[in-house]
C-alpha cells in the first residue's frame, strides 16, 4: 500500500474502525458463470477509440462494471496498470462526473462498500451531502407551508456540502494504492479530449433544456449552439478537466478549503442565473465552514444472512441497507425457489412493502436520529412483520409501521409515512482486482442534472440532495426522522451490495441507481440470482416491479404485459406503468478463479462490462 498521504484533521476524525465481519453459511454460485460467453473485448483509456459496450465480461485480472464503456474502461486501465479495486473504483468514477454528468460527479455525494480480501472484511463509507450547518426543519417551509417542489430543485436551497471528493479521499488513504492525481488522468483525459454522445445523454439533456437554458454556464457546457449536443457528436468539457487538474495537484482541500470551495460557495449563495429568465431560483444558504467542518464516516456496514449468505450493505444515514435486509429476513422462511411467478412476485412485492413501511418511519441521520438499525435488520422483528402477507389477499397501503424496539406478532403503530422523492439518475459501479478484494459504489447528484446549476469555469453540476428532506412531517403527531437539520444527511436509498460465503469470501457484488426503486432493484435482482437460479446478467435484466409503501406497484413492461399481472391484480394488486426501473451493474466470483463483471442488457442504453484479461488469456 502507498504511503499515507498528508490529511487534515477533518479528514483524520472521519477514519474510524469498523467491526468484523461475522461469519455466514455458505451455498454455492448460481449457474451465471457457465452460460457466460469467453471472449468480450476489452477497451482501454489510454486510446480515444471509444470502448465497445458488452453487458457480460469473464476473464483473469480484475472486472469493472458501469453504465458508460469509457468509465469502464478507465477502470480497467487502473487495474492493468497495477491498482486495486478502490483505485479503479474512484478512477470510474471520476470518468462518470465526465460521461454521466447529469447522475453523478465531483458536486455530489454517494455511498461506498469495500470489500478487503487480505482481512476478508466489508468496510463502508458514508459520503453523503449535507444540509448547512444553519438549515432547520423548515428549510423548506415557507409562510408554514412546503415551497413548490420544482422551485426547490432548481434552487441554491436544494444544494448540499459535496461528499464525492471527500469520499475519493478517505478511500484512497485508507486502502488505495495509487494518488488521487494517478487516478484521475483518465478522467482528465476524457474531459479534455471528449466522449461521443449517446441517444442516452442526448434525451437527457433534452429533457432539462429549459431549466438548463437559464443558467448560462450550463447552457454553454450542455447545449452548444443553444440546442442538446447531437448523437455521435464529441462533448469535450476542457473546465471539468482543469478541476480534476487542480484536485490532483492539490488534494480535495482544493475544495473543502480553497478557491474550487469558494466558487461553490459563491454559486449556491448567489445561483447566476440568467438575468432574462422568468424562473425563480432560490438561493441557499452553504458557507465556507460547511465545506471545512464537512467528513466522510466509517461505518459498520449492515449484514443479515440470507439461504446461508452474508448480505452486507450501507447502514444509515442510507436506508439500503436495512431496507434490503428486513425484506430477505421476511423471506427468509419462504422457499421461493418452489413458487410459481405469481406467488414470488406476490411474496417479494409484500416483504418490500413492509420494509419500506418500517423504513419511513425509523431510518433518518443515526448522528441526529435514534436510529433502531440493530433491531430493523434483526430475524426477531422481520418475522413479527412476515405474519402481515397472506397468500390470498394484498396488504393495505400504505401500511403503518411496526416498531423494531418491541416486535409484536402482526402489530403496526401509528401513521403511514408516504415514501420521500428521491430523483433516479444517480449511477453505480462495481470493481474486483486480482487480489479478491471489491467494491461497490453509488453515487449522485440526485435527479437528472440535479439542481441544473453549473460552477461557473469548473465545469460541474450542483446537487439537489436536499430534495430527499422531508419538507414536512406526513402526520404532526408522529416524528419523521427525515425532516431537515443543522448539519444533516438526507435519509438515502442507495444500497450497494456484497455478497460472501461461509468463508467470508466474495460471491458477487451488485448496486443500482433509481432514488427509492434502487433498493427493490438490489432486492429483486438478489432474489433472481439466489433464489430464482438466474445468472447475473439474466437477474439484471430481468423485468422488474417495485412497491414503495404505496397504493400501486410499478411494473417495467415485461411485467405489465405478461399473464401474470392478470393473476397478481385478482389477488388485490394495483399496477401502474414504468417504462424503465433502475440500470444495475454487478461482479462475481467464479470457482475457477475467473471474474464475471454483468450490466444491463437495454436499460440506459446498456452498460459496460469488462475484465482485465479476457477469459483465454490468462
Amino acid at each position: 500500500m502507498a504511503s499515507p498521504r498528508t490529511m487534515s484533521p477533518r479528514r483524520l476524525a472521519a477514519l474510524g474502525a469498523t467491526a468484523a465481519l461475522v461469519a455466514g453459511l455458505g451455498v454455492a454460485p448460481s449457474a451465471a458463470a457457465h452460460n457466460a460467453p469467453d471472449r468480450h473485448p476489452a477497451a482501454t483509456a489510454a486510446t480515444n477509440r471509444t470502448p465497445v459496450k458488452t453487458p457480460i465480461a469473464v476473464g483473469y485480472g480484475g472486472a469493472v462494471s458501469s453504465v458508460d464503456a469509457d468509465a469502464s474502461a478507465a477502470g480497467i486501465d487502473v487495474l492493468r496498470r497495477g491498482g486495486n479495486a478502490v483505485d479503479a473504483a474512484v478512477a470510474t468514477a471520476a470518468a462518470l462526473g465526465v460521461t454521466e454528468p447529469y447522475s453523478s460527479g465531483i458536486g455530489g455525494g454517494g455511498y461506498f462498500v469495500y470489500y478487503n480480501a487480505e482481512h476478508r472484511k466489508v468496510y463502508t463509507v458514508d459520503g453523503r451531502e449535507r444540509a448547512p450547518l444553519s438549515a432547520g426543519k423548515d428549510l423548506f417551509l415557507e409562510h408554514g407551508q412546503p415551497i413548490p417542489f420544482a422551485e426547490a430543485v432548481t434552487s441554491g436551497l436544494s444544494v448540499g456540502t459535496p461528499g464525492t471528493p471527500a469520499t475519493w479521499d478517505t478511500v484512497l488513504d485508507a486502502w488505495g494504492t495509487r494518488s488521487l492525481r494517478q487516478v484521475l488522468k483518465p478522467a482528465e483525459r476524457i474531459a479534455r479530449d471528449g466522449f461521443t454522445v449517446d441517444s442516452t445523454f442526448q434525451k437527457q439533456t433534452a429533457d432539462n433544456a429549459a431549466r438548463f437554458k437559464d443558467f448560462p454556464a450550463t447552457a454553454k457546457l450542455f447545449l452548444p449552439g443553444g440546442r442538446p449536443p447531437a448523437v455521435g457528436s464529441t462533448l469535450k468539457n476542457p473546465d471539468l478537466a482543469r478541476t480534476y487538474e487542480l484536485l490532483g495537484e492539490k488534494g480535495v482541500d482544493a475544495l473543502y478549503d480553497g478557491e474550487l470551495g469558494r466558487d461553490i460557495v459563491r454559486t449556491v449563495r448567489k445561483p447566476p442565473a440568467d438575468p432574462a429568465s422568468s424562473r425563480v431560483v432560490r438561493p441557499g444558504d452553504l458557507t465556507r465552514d460547511d465545506l471545512g467542518d464537512y467528513a466522510t464516516k466509517r461505518q459498520a456496514p449492515t449484514r443479515t444472512a440470507y439461504r446461508g449468505l452474508g448480505v452486507y450493505g450501507m447502514a444509515p444515514s442510507a436506508s439500503g441497507g436495512t431496507s434490503v435486509a428486513e425484506a430477505l429476513n421476511i423471506l427468509e422462511n419462504n422457499d421461493l425457489s418452489r413458487l410459481d411467478e405469481q406467488q414470488y412476485l406476490h411474496r417479494y412485492i409484500e416483504a418490500s412493502r413492509i420494509a419500506f413501511a418500517d423504513r419511513g418511519r425509523w431510518v433518518g441521520d443515526p448522528a441526529h436520529e435514534d436510529v433502531p438499525t440493530k433491531g430493523l435488520t434483526s430475524q426477531r422483528f422481520a418475522d413479527s412483520r412476515a405474519c402481515l402477507i397472506r397468500d390470498d389477499a394484498v396488504l393495505t397501503s400504505p401500511l403503518p409501521p411496526g416498531d423494531p424496539r418491541h416486535p409484536r406478532p402482526c402489530a403496526s403503530t401509528g401513521e403511514a409515512a408516504p415514501t420521500t422523492y428521491e430523483g433516479e439518475n444517480t449511477t453505480h459501479l462495481t470493481v474486483a482486482d486480482k487480489w479478491g478484494d471489491v467494491v461497490g459504489y453509488t453515487l449522485t447528484i440526485e435527479q437528472t442534472g440535479g439542481s441544473g446549476i453549473t460552477v461557473p469555469g469548473r465545469g460541474f453540476l450542483l446537487n439537489n440532495e436536499l430534495t430527499d428532506f422531508s419538507f414536512a412531517p406526513a402526520d404532526p403527531a408522529v416524528h419523521d426522522p427525515n425532516l431537515p437539520g443543522p448539519g444533516k444527511r438526507p435519509r438515502s436509498s442507495i444500497s450497494p451490495t456484497i455478497v460472501l460465503d461461509r468463508h467470508d469470501r466474495p460471491l458477487f457484488a451488485l448496486g443500482s441507481p433509481g432514488g427509492a426503486t434502487i433498493i427493490t432493484t438490489v432486492l429483486q435482482t438478489l432474489l433472481n440470482h439466489v433464489d430464482r437460479g438466474m445468472p447475473l446478467v439474466d437477474a439484471i435484466a430481468a423485468p422488474r416491479a417495485s412497491q414503495r409503501n404505496a397504493a400501486t406497484t410499478e411494473l417495467e413492461p415485461g411485467l405489465w404485459n405478461s399473464p401474470v399481472r392478470g393473476r397478481l391484480e385478482a389477488l388485490g394488486h394495483v399496477f401502474k406503468l414504468n417504462p424503465e426501473i433502475g440500470a444495475a451493474t454487478g461482479v462475481q466470483r467464479l470457482p475457477d478463479g475467473r471474474w464475471l463483471a454483468a450490466a444491463e442488457t437495454v436499460r440506459r442504453g446498456g452498460g459496460s462490462a469488462m475484465v482485465v484479461r479476457p477469459a483465454g488469456r490468462r
